[in-house]
């Protein structure tokens, strides 16, 4: 793509006011005019159109993309839009991938980077609760909020492709997904192209092969509805009634996600529940296996990927089953079967329907302390289940305090000896994981060692031990000991062989087979909540799930008289939800033509939860307007598909390149992958994972400051006050610094707005991407600010003559020591820039900036460059200065210089970084390099950078070239 027009820039000082005698200084009313200039200019003139190869998405001079070009789709995490605004914070990953689009750019990729917006969310529904204002009024009020700030600080999307997923453009095709899903099953015995088997076909060829009699059964005896109730358990998303995560303080049932490791729910600090409702559920734990086998196959972090395996917990093992006296039998699951010998008892969780029968009398041999005192099992489990229902998830299996169960009076068989063993039932058991039951082995767990003091069982060892070893349970591995019986010796195996030979012995007899299992559970997909898409779903008569057709998509949000997600008692774990939409009977009920004529039926009253819009946006970047498609094709593979652009030959594709925080590595990111791989396998994406190559920035923290009473006060509010022990107040009052993640809760925020207005968007920018490593946590200091400013300035004064505005660069040819300077600048920020190590490439440009401040005259060469150079990081500056070296025409398509090598030989000394005297980084630098310059690329390395930690800086001693020691504060 050639570069695109852009009108001569009309002198700054013809708008600007002079306040003092250096008319044309750079100062930060100077950066707004150039600065707003720009951006109207940009959106004029279309520069940052992403032009699609086909279709109605052309460059700004009206041109299709060149098939041949590379693209290069580059993307941030979707932002709620929050009535707060933006702090400084937010848009450090924002600036980072507008550095990475302007540069790749200016390397000749064709670049998409657009910005929608996740817009559904709790906040505006609880603000909606308590004022009756409209969620959709305070959302899109938000969203012009935001995209005001984001605008000023010049980032080069295609606002084209910019949307919200409260949109009905955007809901309809997530209702649409939505029903690809529900009209899908997955075949674990269909080849994929990639060699494996299993994946998503239409529900549709299950019919085909119910009615071939390639699947067998009864088909051809079933009525209709039968024939549904058969397709509705094999479909991918699906109604049941399931333990859930219910959570009465919001009125609405969590994701396994969305619950804190303390039972609590990530919003709210709500107390969450285990109970039974009937809810829509996503089957995610089809797809367990390829999201874990196909993270080799992406560029993601590897904590990201190693958070994604273990919460989908795939383990090896066996299952097991027990035969129960007078009972159904009892199936365990576990991963070391080698100590099934070591079985004193069985725990099923409270809510496994074993406990549905109970005896009627105890057993003989009852002792009084597994009774919990009552007469008989009926007594005893009814009690116990009523205790539990009041605990949290994560207080049942909390690993302090005592031991609770109780025995059900059931008597289970010992497979591998026979022996008896008491069924107790304990809340440390969850029945939504595993089978809902476990073989107790005292002799080789914790807590079951704990849980047979308490209830004075038997301890079998079975694993050998040195002599003297305490008593307690024997964790780890060893040689396999009391573990024999006429058909089998594992007595002497080591724990693999041990457990080979014992599944081998099970699957013989008939009472157990290896398996594998997994700690992920299918996504509740249901909310309880007013402000989410509907579902496109209707109930008839059998109270069956039926799709409404794509001729009456998007089903859009019903008026309602009011938000509030009510339950009987928000700290009862029995309450019933009402969801809002509920409350509107007109839309509820609905008379539609499914095929049979029309009929009435019943809409579902709960809504999706807010993952669903953030599952697929990135598909509609690509293709915002199709109206009848979800994506093209050929723009998805343009984009996305396998080998696209630089990927490798042969890569899964996706996403060049997703930036976003941590905190999203299961939630949104599982989700995504989940829905993708549906996709995929329906043929509606050719990509095999959504983004290729993940970063995840850092966060920018700051002083927050408490009071006596250990409340936050005012940041902005606090003063310096050397009269108090902590050295600040506040209103007169000491208060005690510390320093943590930027946000209103701690009331630290810095706004962008007064950044803008008191430094520009240019200097902002550039200040985030220079504090430090982009993935590590930096401190915010208002004050050094200002050193990204003088940089700024400096290039302004190697341009442009302060006192009279006039161009001042000299035409002849650089000397060789400038050339030798410029040429490693070039070299050592383009590696930079591609390493996304944007505070070294800036540390670079400094470095050639001030080689250049020391010239009688500047050379246009060099600073040409180096305004080339600049320009991915101060973009609005670096326009205004390519304009005053006579150039028509934007840089954003201008190649990026390449630096000659003939330059870049040249003597070179390692200088060594440290850190309180320790190594912590090195650099090949010129022998004459200023100690300034020196000072800077310390400062920038990452290895110096990690070992600060946030720590400020009491004295850098410089011994150029040689040596840079950094004493922290």
């Amino acid at each position: 793509m050639t570069s695109q027009d852009a009108p001569t820039a009309t002198p700054a000082a013809a708008t600007a006011a002079s306040t003092d005698d250096v008319p044309f200084r750079y100062t930060p009313e100077l950066a707004r005019q150039i600065e707003l200039r720009w951006q109207d200019e940009w959106a004029d003139r279309g520069t940052f159109f992403a032009a699609n190869p086909t279709g109605d998405l052309t460059d700004g001079e009206g041109r299709h993309a060149d098939p041949a070009q590379p693209a290069y789709f580059v993307m941030d995490m979707f932002p709620y839009p929050s009535g707060a605004g933006l702090h400084v914070g937010h848009p450090l990953g924002y600036i980072a991938t507008d550095v990475v689009g302007r540069f790749r750019r200016m390397q000749g990729d064709n670049v998409l980077h657009a910005f929608g917006f996740d817009a559904f969310g709790l906040p505006a529904e609880q603000y909606a609760v308590q004022t009756g204002q409209h969620p959709r009024t305070t959302t899109e009020a938000n969203i012009v909020i935001m995209q005001r700030q984001l605008r000023r600080l010049g980032l080069a999307h295609d606002p084209r492709r910019s949307f919200a997923t409260i949109d009905p453009a955007y809901i309809r095709w997530t209702q649409w997904i939505f029903l690809q899903i529900f009209d899908s099953w997955y075949d674990e015995t269909a080849p994929r192209p990639d060699g494996g088997t299993g994946r998503a076909r239409p529900i549709a060829e299950l019919v085909e092969e119910y009615e071939s009699g390639a699947r067998g059964g009864e088909w051809a005896s079933l009525d209709a509805v039968a024939r549904r109730r058969v397709l509705d358990t094999h479909r991918l998303a699906y109604v049941s009634e399931t333990p859930v995560n219910w959570c009465p303080g919001l009125g609405t049932v969590l994701a396994n996600e969305e619950v804190t490791p303390d039972g609590r729910s990530e919003r709210g600090n709500f107390p969450v529940f285990q109970r039974s409702l009937r809810q829509w559920n996503m089957r995610i734990t089809a797809y367990a296996d390829r999201l874990i086998d196909d993270l080799e196959h992406i560029d993601w972090p590897d904590k990201v990927k190693a958070m994604q395996r273990n919460w989908i917990g795939r383990s090896s093992g066996a299952r097991v089953r027990f035969a129960v006296q007078g009972g159904d039998q009892v199936e365990v699951f576990t991963t070391r079967p080698d100590t099934l010998f070591g079985a004193t008892f069985v725990v099923v969780a409270p809510e496994h329907p074993l406990l549905d029968q109970v005896p009627a009398a105890w057993p003989d041999g009852t002792k009084d302390a597994w009774t919990g005192g009552h007469r008989t099992p009926a007594d005893a489990v009814a009690s116990y289940r009523a205790e539990t229902a009041a605990k949290t998830a994560v207080e049942r299996q909390a690993d302090a305090g005592r031991k609770t169960g109780v025995f059900t009076g059931h008597l289970a068989a010992n497979p591998v000896n026979g022996e008896l063993l008491p069924v107790f039932t304990a809340d440390y058991v969850l029945m939504g994981y595993g089978t809902g039951a476990i073989m107790a082995v005292p002799g080789g767990d914790a807590r079951d060692f704990a849980f047979a003091e308490a209830f004075d069982l038997p301890v079998v060892y079975t694993i050998d031990a040195r002599e003297g070893t305490e008593p307690g349970a024997r964790t780890g591995d060893g040689v396999a000991i009391n573990s024999s019986n006429e058909e089998i010796s594992l007595d002497g195996l080591g724990v693999a062989d041990a457990k080979a030979a014992i599944t081998d012995w099970l699957t013989a007899k008939g009472v157990g087979e290896g398996t594998t299992t997994y700690r992920l559970r299918d996504w509740l997909f249901s909310r309880q909540r007013y402000w989410g898409e509907p579902f496109p779903i209707v109930y008839d008569e059998h109270d069956l799930p039926l799709a409404v057709p794509e001729s009456a998509l998007p089903v859009n949000l019903p008026e309602v008289p009011d938000y509030s997600p009510r339950t009987f008692d928000p700290d009862d774990a029995h309450s019933t939800p009402e969801p809002p939409l509920g409350r509107n009977e007109d839309w509820v009920t609905v008379t539609l033509d499914l095929g049979d004529g029309p009929k009435q039926y019943r809409r579902d009253t709960n809504t999706m939860p807010n993952w669903a819009g953030s599952c697929w946006y990135y598909l509609r970047y690509l293709d915002p307007t199709n109206d009848t498609l979800v994506v093209d094709p050929a723009l998805e593979q343009y984009w996305m598909g396998p080998g696209h652009g630089e990927q490798a030959p042969g890569s899964i594709g996706g996403v060049d390149l997703y930036v976003g925080g941590v905190e999203h590595a299961v939630l949104h990111l599982l989700y995504a992958r989940f829905w993708h791989k549906v996709l995929h396998d329906l043929g509606h994406v050719s990509s095999g994972e959504p983004f290729h190559k993940l970063f995840n920035q850092g966060y920018i923290q700051a002083y927050a400051y408490t009071d006596a009473r250990g409340v936050h006060v005012p940041a902005d509010e606090v003063v310096e006050d050397p009269s108090v022990t902590t050295g600040f107040t506040w209103q007169g009052e000491e208060v005690n610094r510390e320093y943590g993640k930027m946000g209103k809760s701690l009331k630290n925020m810095v706004t962008p707005d007064d950044m803008y207005a008191e430094y520009g968007a240019d200097t902002l920018r550039v200040y985030e991407m220079s504090m430090g490593p982009l993935d590590l946590s930096r401190p915010w200091e208002t004050r050094a600010v200002v050193g990204s400013q003088r940089f700024l300035q400096r290039l302004w004064r190697n341009v442009v003559d302060e006192g009279t505005g006039a161009t001042q660069v000299s035409d002849e040819a650089p000397s060789v020591e400038t050339l030798k300077v410029l040429h490693r600048a070039i070299a050592d920020t383009t590696a930079d820039m591609a390493a996304m190590r944007m505070n070294t490439a800036i540390s670079r440009l400094i470095v050639l900036n001030n080689h250049l401040t020391t010239l009688p005259t500047t050379p246009r060469a060099a600073v040409e460059a180096l305004v080339l150079m600049t320009a991915p990081v101060a973009p609005h500056l670096a326009e205004e200065l390519w304009s005053r070296l006579g150039h028509d025409r934007s840089l954003a398509y201008e190649p990026f210089p390449v630096a000659d090598p003939a330059y870049l030989v040249e003597d070179t000394v390692t200088s060594i970084f440290q850190v309180q005297g320790k190594v912590r980084g090195r650099a090949e630098v010129a022998p004459d390099v200023s100690e300034d310059d020196l000072r800077a690329l310390a400062l920038a390395d990452a290895g110096v950078q990690r070992a600060l930690d946030g720590r400020g800086i009491r004295t850098v001693i410089v011994r150029a070239p040689k040596l840079v020691n950094i004493v922290p504060a």
